[in-house]
């Protein structure tokens, strides 16, 4: 796992960025995966100034999204499809077409599941997945308690959760849905590059734990130490309870520029 400590969210989105742009560069049909929340819309604002720009585009491009929540209506501003085409996919060339995520209004729940993870892997699977933290340790809508082997499925969100996202609900958390469709750990891990970004104070001991604690279900963004190719970027307050802060502010200076994230 990588640990990139950055001063800020611009200098973490630019680092993405360059990822994502060298990624489509090589692969102009590669499978991105989309996270909604806090955390990327820096990232989003970045790759939209550089397809602006015309440094890249998205017109080959797929992409899936970690997660929806159940029960929303199809015009719900909060509706993850919804939340994700005003943040990004709108404002690129990338075709509406080409952007799915979990079916949260399905009538049949476990075969919809079923049939996103078979539409991950017929697209040849996901080659960059973006991913946020929850205060808790979640990633996607994995709770603690989550199966480090789950795969897409329905989910009961925690109070915590809720209420971490009630501000996206006018502050109003008893309006925030009690499930969701969303990812499991090994659906996660399965694409090939996994960057996951944290900023604030908040987000510390789940951080702290995700990369210098155990492995275990009780902090699920843990799974991702088992992962070959693992980028996490923080900034300073994020990686404050980092043992080893100084030592991944060395690697990271010390590395070769060649190599990207």
């Amino acid at each position: 796992m990588e640990v990139v400590i950055q001063p800020g969210s611009a200098q973490i989105a630019s680092l993405v960025a360059d990822a994502v742009e060298r990624l489509l560069t090589e692969t102009p049909d590669a499978v991105l995966g989309l996270a909604t929340g806090s955390s990327p819309l820096a990232v989003y604002d970045e790759l939209v100034r550089r397809h602006e720009a015309g440094r890249i585009s998205f017109a080959r491009a797929r992409a899936f999204l970690l997660d929806e929540y159940v029960g929303l209506p199809a015009d719900h501003p909060e509706r993850y499809r919804n939340v994700i085409e005003k943040a990004f996919t709108g404002r690129v060339d990338l075709p509406s077409e080409h952007v799915q995520g979990p079916d949260g209004s399905a009538q049949d729940v476990p075969a919809a599941c079923a049939a996103y993870e078979e539409a991950i892997a017929a697209a040849g699977g996901v080659d960059l997945q973006l991913l946020g933290i929850g205060s808790d340790g979640h990633i996607a809508f994995n709770e603690p308690g989550s199966s480090l082997a789950s795969r897409t499925r329905i989910k009961t969100l925690t109070r915590q959760t809720r209420q971490d996202n009630a501000r996206f609900f006018g502050g109003d958390v008893d309006a925030v849905p009690h499930h969701c469709l969303t990812q499991g750990l090994a659906t996660i891990m399965s694409a090939r590059h996994l960057v996951l970004l944290a900023t604030g104070s908040a987000k510390a001991e789940a951080v702290h734990q995700l990369v210098e604690g155990p492995v275990s279900a009780m902090w699920p963004a843990t799974v991702m130490q088992h992962h070959p190719h693992a980028t996490v970027l923080l900034d300073g307050a994020a990686a404050s309870r980092l043992q080893l802060a100084d030592y991944y502010r060395e690697v990271f200076e010390s590395k070769p520029g060649w190599q990207g994230l």
